[in-house]
Formats: structure tokens, C-alpha cells, sequence
């Protein structure tokens, strides 16, 4: 697991090789991830948008940017955490990911860049 604390808010992601989604064959891997987002700070924060970095370890590299994460913007009191899963395909059986969320000041309505931390997508059979 990787955990980093930016502008207030620690975000910790864990990551989980999907075998019966992948075709190791066809060059189709596929992971999911879990993130946790915990605000440290005294305010409420809402997470309105995601922008992600995707890294194939075949030097293809993708964007990905949009409202919200798994269809919701969630709100989070201080001390309180959100919790979700997504997914990620890549065409090798190593990559990395990190990324951007963009989040509102509750109270004052100014929006702010949490830093989310890289990440590695490895499939078991490359760690022997």
C-alpha cells in the first residue's frame, strides 16, 4: 500500500491483480484498486474531478479525466474518510499509475489539487 498527505488530504491506494478478468494471451491485464481518502483538515472538503496518469510498462502511456470517482463526488467531514474500488487494464502485466483530484473547500468554495500518489500494478507471475 502507498499513503500520501497533500493540501490536508491522505489518500492511500492498495492495488489487486484480477486473473479471471485477464487474458494474459491477448496481452489484456486486469487490476483493481482500492483508495482510501481521509481529510486531516478542520474543514469539509467535496472531491469533484479525477485526472489519472497510466503507464504500460510497453512505454504506452494514457489520460484519463472526469467528474467525480465510481459516479459520485463524495463530501468528507473533517477526521472522515471515503472509500471506493476501480479498475485499470493494461496491456502488460506491469504498470504504474498517479494522478490528480480536484477538491472544494466546503466552507469557502475555493478549489484546491490533491496530489494522489504513483502506484504499481505488477501481475504475480512477473514477481518470480
Amino acid at each position: 500500500m502507498v499513503s500520501k498527505i497533500s493540501e490536508g488530504v491522505q489518500i492511500s491506494v492498495e492495488t489487486y491483480y484480477q486473473p479471471d478478468y485477464s487474458n494474459p494471451a491477448n496481452s489484456e491485464f486486469m487490476f483493481a484498486y482500492r483508495i482510501t481518502l481521509e481529510n486531516h483538515n478542520d474543514f469539509s472538503v467535496k472531491l469533484l474531478r479525477r485526472h489519472w496518469f497510466i503507464f504500460d510498462s510497453n512505454g504506452q502511456n494514457r489520460e484519463v479525466e472526469g467528474e467525480g470517482v465510481v459516479g459520485a463526488q463524495p463530501v468528507m467531514q473533517p477526521g472522515k474518510q471515503y472509500q471506493y474500488v476501480s479498475g485499470c487494464n493494461l496491456r502488460t502485466e506491469m504498470g504504474r499509475m498517479h494522478g490528480t483530484y480536484t477538491m472544494e473547500n466546503q466552507n469557502t468554495k475555493t478549489t484546491f489539487t490533491v496530489k494522489i500518489p504513483p502506484f504499481e500494478m505488477v501481475a504475480p507471475v512477473k514477481m518470480n
